[in-house]
């Protein structure tokens, strides 16, 4: 994995993310939008494994509930096909391969 795609996935995943974990799971799966959705889809299930909500009447509360929709609409937007990532090119792809030119048209 070169620096670019390490770049993405710790801005994606957040800083703190084990980067030699990160470089296991590209070789295994070969693809950064796949090891970013593994990543995001694990913190769901760890959060979905303990109680969501917790509260002890005058001393703490704890939610999650708000946790588990951001993890949600980050892989949704992760999944969407036209999200751009970093390691995907090529003529169909958000991030490259072709390049527009504009053309002022002639004046009537």
């Amino acid at each position: 994995m070169d620096d670019k795609l390490r770049r993405w996935l710790l801005a994606t995943l957040g800083p703190a993310t084990d980067t030699t974990d990160l470089d296991l799971r590209y070789a295994r799966l070969r693809s950064a939008r796949a090891v970013a959705l593994e990543v995001l889809r694990e913190r769901r299930a760890t959060l979905l494994a303990q109680p969501l909500k917790v509260a002890l009447s005058g001393v703490v509360s704890v939610d999650n509930s708000g946790n588990v929709a951001a993890l949600d609409r980050q892989i949704e937007e992760l999944e969407d096909p036209s999200t751009p990532v970093p390691d995907e090119s090529g003529p169909d792809s958000p991030t490259g391969g072709s390049v527009l030119y504009l053309h002022e048209r002639p004046r009537r």
